[in-house]
């Protein structure tokens, strides 16, 4: 069973009389373990994908199903505690909140499934090399070790799927293949990883390249 299924998704906006069509029947399955790169131009659909993938939007078509539960049509509350429970997000920023330490940020997504479902939190930081740092706030970490807090805080949960929306698109070449190597561990791990990339070297390390173009995937 696939650990994400997207089926024939469609997803409109509007704008007075302008109708734009983000996504028309984009389909996506995605393995445990499976590193799947989603890429295309800006404006092609990537990041509307996403997040009908975590469930931060609603498609106007098609279904989304993760670990086996539906995602798609269901109520924002019922949407967000699916993702609570089986999907991790990192973005390119903004992972971290700047008030709380590198650990605090981990308890407080924490927070949001039931302690028995909850990884301890200084083993899932020695696990990604920053347990050292774990009192840290964000403003007192380097760029690599950002990159290792804001897994962290996507892993907090053990979740089966890792959603990343371009994790490297602000780091130089060597914090990049540090990120990849992460994203690969977690997958040999055994969770799916979807990276929305417009790098060269994030797509050579995925097993497989998804292109959208204009909503439409393309071969």
């Amino acid at each position: 069973m696939a650990a994400i299924q997207a089926d024939d998704l469609y997803r409109f906006f509007h704008a007075g009389d302008e109708e734009t069509l983000a996504l028309r029947g984009v389909s996506l399955a995605v393995e445990p373990g499976e590193v799947v790169a989603v890429m295309g131009p800006s404006g092609a659909g990537k990041s509307t994908l996403l997040a009908c993938l975590a469930g931060l939007d609603d498609p106007d078509g098609g279904s989304v199903w993760v670990a086996g539960e539906r995602m798609s049509r269901r109520t924002e509350i019922e949407r967000a505690d699916v993702r609570a429970r089986h999907i991790g997000m990192v973005f390119q920023s903004d992972n971290l909140l700047g008030h709380l330490s590198v650990q605090d940020n981990v308890r407080l997504v924490q927070r949001l499934v039931p302690k028995h479902e909850r990884p301890d939190v200084v083993p899932l930081l020695a696990s990604l090399g920053i347990d050292h740092r774990r009192r840290a706030h964000p403003d007192e970490l380097s760029g690599g070790e950002l990159g290792r807090a804001g897994l962290a805080v996507a892993l907090a949960n053990a979740p089966e799927v890792l959603l990343a929306d371009e994790p490297t698109g602000e780091l130089d070449a060597a914090t990049e293949r540090e990120v990849l190597e992460l994203l690969r561990a977690r997958a040999e791990a055994g969770t799916a990883v979807v990276v929305v990339t417009h790098s060269p070297t994030v797509a050579y390390a995925a097993d497989r390249i998804v292109t959208l173009h204009d909503g439409v995937e393309v071969t």
